[in-house]
């Protein structure tokens, strides 16, 4: 990622995670061109001709200006004010499939890694040991079905990969069409 484009806790890399995207756009909040534009979700009631500079997402003013938030607070309950006020309102948010919803881990949002497969995955053991469990807890009983299910995420489903900021574990959910 560019040195000079903002860093979000929350979302370290939003350009690898295809939520930043360089163009020659207007920003609709501070209407200057930046050469970085904003892609990915933002939720408000109000009308807005546009998208986003990543500058006007990390100061907070484009949220304030248009009454929006970049990402759903689902998922984020148990986190402190603070917390909540920067993933909402001043971090990009990401593409899925359904709803986008934020992980917690250690009682604090995790940061956003990005949309991976299985491969991805199995690197990352914490998280699709966590996966597993989840898929038991939702009510699947049969292994090898958790197995084959999760060993095909990368077609027609996903998971969204989120590391916790405090002990650097690895948590996931599946983003399926």
């Amino acid at each position: 990622m560019s040195a000079s484009l903002p860093f979000f806790r929350y979302h370290p890399d939003p350009v690898a995670s295809g939520s930043l995207r360089e163009a020659a756009e207007t920003c609709a909040c501070c209407e200057r061109d930046r050469g970085w534009i904003y892609t990915a979700t933002f939720y408000t009631a109000r009308e807005v001709n546009g998208r986003f500079c990543p500058w006007c997402i990390a100061d907070g003013s484009a949220a304030e200006r248009f009454a929006g938030e970049f990402a759903d607070s689902f998922g984020l309950a148990g986190v402190g004010d603070d917390v909540l006020h920067e993933v909402t309102r001043r971090t990009p948010g990401f593409h899925a499939w359904q709803d986008p919803h934020w992980l917690v881990h250690c009682r604090t949002a995790a940061a956003f890694i990005g949309e991976v497969g299985y491969a991805e995955l199995a690197a990352r053991p914490d998280a699709l040991d966590q996966l597993r469990a989840d898929m038991r807890l939702d009510g699947w009983r049969d292994e090898a079905r958790i197995v084959e299910f999760l060993t095909r995420l990368g077609s027609s489903a996903s998971a969204m990969l989120f590391r916790c900021t405090v002990c650097g574990t690895h948590v996931a959910y599946v983003d399926a069409s």
